[in-house]
Order: C-alpha cells, then structure tokens, then sequence
C-alpha cells in the first residue's frame, strides 16, 4: 500500500496513494487488503499470454493487468492452468479472474455447456477488452485446398480444447455429408497443437486470428505455416469474473475504460501489433 513519508501528515500520504492508484477504492476492501488479484491463465497463447525465454509471463494480457493494476492498486498474478478449467477454478475461488484470450459468449455468461446445451455451473460475467475473430492455418506451401471452414470436410483439424474454434470445428462437421465428417483433435494447449500440425499430424490448426497469425509470423522463423481463408466469428475477449463478484467486475471495466482514455491500451495494442481488435470502451457481458 502507498503511504506518505517523512513529515508528511495522513492527508498528504493518502492523496499521494489515490494518486498512484486513483480507482482502488472501486476495488473490494478484501482485494485491497490482500494487495493482489489472482489470474487463472492458459500461459501457452501467444502473443496473449505466454512465457518468454527467460520464463517470464509476457503478452497482451499480462500488459494490460499490469497497466489495470496501477490503476487499481493491487498486483496481478497469474497462474498457470488449462484453458478448459479456467471456469471451474473460478468457481471454486482458485482464481479471482480469468484472463486468457477468453471469448465472451451467452453460453459462458449462463453456464451452459455449447455441446449438451445444458447448465453446468454458475455462469460468469465478463469485462470485454478487446474483439478477435477465428483463423485456419495449414503447413505452408500446403493448404490441402482449405480455404474455408466447409472445405475442412474429410479433413483433420487440431486445436485447442475448450475453444471457440472447437464449437465451430464441431458444429461444421455435423453439416458434412456421411462418411467425410472432420476429423477433430484437440489439445490441452495451442502449441501442441502446433507441434502435431508442424509434424504432419493433420491437414490445419485452428485458433483465435492473433494467435494463428502469431504463430504463422514466428513458427520456424516464418517457414512453418500459412493463414488460409478469412477470420470468422469476431467476437470479443471478456476478463471472466464470479457473478456474486460485481464490485471487482465494475472496478475492471473503470481500469480499462481509464486506460483507453489516457492512451495506455492503445501502446499496449500497438506493441503486440493487434491494434485491429481493439475497442473504444470497455463492455459488460457483450458476447452473444
């Protein structure tokens, strides 16, 4: 916590804090008192959130909750864990977020499960920061005649699980005739999902448009794959939060919308090179 030094009074020390950290007092006393916002993150998702050589947690996201959490006044720590179980943790308190290239849908907000189609669990509310849509992308100089979703027929796709690029992969199968349905394999993370593709393990990989083109710029040195067709299904990425957990939701959204405003998001955007997804303000359960 910031205070004041020297002769300093009370007053002084504590307009110096609310100007390091002007939105904290949005923020639950039990999150400023512990200092710290625990993150559940898939840390395999470059360049949203991954580590780098020296094993440091670096990317689009781990950027922005450092920027949210001068803001807020807490520090952001993220923890490592399966996409697919990011929700669960949430729920059951591991996490106070999920952060991790996370796409904001109906189903996710109400708890349904998109293959049964039935309740699960507590839905979540999300804080949408940022809009990405959905890529293929095969070996290069070897698209197999890909082109777009329809043509993934008879085919192999690998991707990871848990994803939006798993529900499309599995909803276009079911429109392929008999007996040339996709054939889906999925990951627990995007870069095995690479490695089997990168192998000859399958005809294309899916996953979200700047982590395909991520990896098409740097796999190989930019030797290993290719984007082929157009990105669909642009949607935004939300923070997940506990529905029981408003107060910590709005003090995101107040972090995001005050970094939008002073010019922080759009560097931020601009470093990692993503500046197509970027929003003008942050949302509340935007996804559909």
């Amino acid at each position: 916590m910031l205070t004041g030094c020297g002769d300093q009074t009370k007053d002084a020390g504590s307009d110096n804090a609310t100007a390091a950290a002007p939105l904290a007092d949005k923020l639950p006393q039990s999150i400023r008192d512990k200092g710290v916002i625990k993150v559940g993150s898939d840390i395999a998702y470059a360049p949203v959130e991954f580590k780098d050589s020296s094993g440091k947690v670096v990317g689009i996201d781990p950027d922005l909750a450092a920027a949210m959490g001068k803001q807020l006044g807490v520090d952001f720590q993220f923890e490592n864990g399966t996409f697919d179980t990011l929700i669960t943790g949430l729920r059951s308190k591991r996490y106070d977020i999920a952060m991790s290239a996370m796409t904001d849908t109906k189903d996710r907000q109400e708890g349904i499960d998109s293959d049964t189609g039935k309740k699960v669990g507590e839905g979540v509310d999300f804080v949408d920061y940022f809009t990405a849509g959905v890529s293929i992308y095969t070996k290069k100089g070897d698209d197999q005649g890909i082109k777009t979703w329809s043509d993934l027929c008879g085919k192999k796709i690998v991707l990871q699980r848990g994803t939006v690029s798993e529900d499309l992969a599995k909803a276009e199968s079911k429109k392929c005739p008999a007996g040339k349905k996709i054939a889906i394999e999925p990951f627990d993370n995007d870069q095995q999902a690479q490695t089997r593709l990168r192998a000859g393990g399958a005809d294309a990989g899916s996953s979200d448009f700047p982590v395909a083109a991520y990896a098409v710029k740097t796999s190989g040195g930019g030797k290993d794959f290719q984007l082929v067709g157009e990105q669909v299904e642009a949607a935004p990425y939300g923070i997940a939060v506990a529905k029981n957990q408003t107060q910590l939701r709005d003090a995101l959204k107040a972090a995001l919308d005050a970094l939008i405003k002073n010019g922080e998001y759009e560097k931020i955007m601009k470093k990692w090179g993503v500046t197509d997804g970027a929003i003008k303000e942050a949302t509340i359960n935007g996804g559909k």
